[in-house]
Parts: structure tokens; sequence; C-alpha cells
């Protein structure tokens, strides 16, 4: 008995040091899994493109119909329009402040065709706080105002549509300034004198196009 109790620790010992592989060999054995289906083939670069919109030239110019400054005359600007025909109509530009730098108002003259009344053409453009009945009054060197109405406003502000015939040109030509009063509709015991620069106004009548439409 003694020698038996003596001989279960070496065999205890001797079972912990068996190969696992001899008890894995009692189990049985697992099916490999099956190969997992081949991924499918990427899209070639030419399918994908051949999806795609590469986009088509267009003969419409976006800068047509775009006003641009061509050049300066004196104090104002020949305003252009670029069209397609080459022929870009412009016109004269000039912007009026306060005296101070602050922009009020702008003044664009075009000449007629001849056999009317007037020469040339101009559009005023004043603040929409403007007391219409007043109507803007114009006058070159201290001369005679000359008055007229505001035909429409806008967000932008409010219209004078003038048309100059061959003695107010003369007078623009001579002069070296004109003055342009509007009133405040907020205050219409006050008036608003705007200079506009007549420095340039020959040369650049010349070069302006005219309008007949």
């Amino acid at each position: 008995m003694n020698k038996f109790l003596n001989i279960l620790p070496l065999c205890a010992a001797l079972a912990m040091s068996l190969p696992v592989a001899s008890f894995a060999q009692t189990e049985t054995t697992e099916t490999p899994a099956e190969a997992a289906p081949a991924a499918e083939a990427a899209p070639k670069a030419s399918d994908i493109e051949a999806q795609l919109s590469m986009g088509d030239e267009t003969e419409e110019n976006t800068e047509f119909g775009r006003p641009y400054t061509k050049e300066v005359v004196g104090a104002w600007e020949m305003r252009c329009i670029k069209t397609e025909e080459g022929t870009d109509p412009c016109q004269m530009y000039q912007l009026m402040d306060d005296g101070e730098g602050v922009p009020v108002a702008e003044f664009s003259l075009f000449r007629l065709p001849g056999g009317g009344k007037a020469e040339a053409g101009a559009t005023v453009v004043v603040p929409l706080e403007t007391a219409l009945p007043a109507q803007l009054n114009i006058s070159v060197d201290g001369g005679k105002a000359r008055r007229y109405p505001y035909a429409f406003c806008n967000p932008v502000g409010c219209y004078v549509r003038m048309g100059l015939t061959s003695e107010d040109v003369a007078a623009f030509k001579r002069g070296k300034e004109a003055v342009l009063t509007i009133v405040p509709a907020l205050a219409p015991d006050q008036k608003v004198e705007l200079v506009l620069s007549l420095d340039g106004f020959t040369a650049g009548f010349d070069k302006s196009s005219v309008i007949d439409q």
C-alpha cells in the first residue's frame, strides 16, 4: 500500500508531461473551411471614364454684355459694353461725391443721332431719399439752371433721364463745372449741391458712341 502511494506522484508527473498532441488525436478532426470566393475584379479606369462627361466648349463669351472702363479722359471714365462684334459702345461716366469723398450720385452721358432736338442724352442716379417733387436742377458755371423731373426709382436710386440740346452740349464743352442740386426728402428746406467736373468733356464727348436705340 505504501509502495502504491509512493508511485502516485510519479504517475501524475508523467501524465502531465505527456505531449498534448496525444490528447488532440482523440478529438474529431474538423473539416477545413471552404475557400472564400474570389473578390470581384475592380472596374477598369476606362469603364469609369466612359460614365463621365468631359464637357463641351461653348461659343458664348461670358464677358459679352459686361461694362468696363476703357480709358479715363480728364474727370470722365469711358464706360464701354463688351460686344461680340468688337465694336463696343461707350459712354461718359462720372461719380459725384459730397465734397468729402462719399459717393452720392452718378452721371452718364451718350451721343444721339442727328436730326432731333437732343444732341445727347444723360442719365443721373441720385439716392432714394430724395424729394422727387423738387426735381433735379443743373447749372453750368453759375449760369441759369434747368430743371429735370425724375423718371422712376428702383432699389439702386432715383433716375433722371435728360435730353441735352446742342446749346447744352456747347455749354458743357465751354464750362469748367456743372452743379447738380437735389433736395433731401427728410429735410425739404435744405439743398445738396453736387459738382460735376467738365474737365475733358470735349475729348470724351468725341469718343463716346452714338446710341440710336
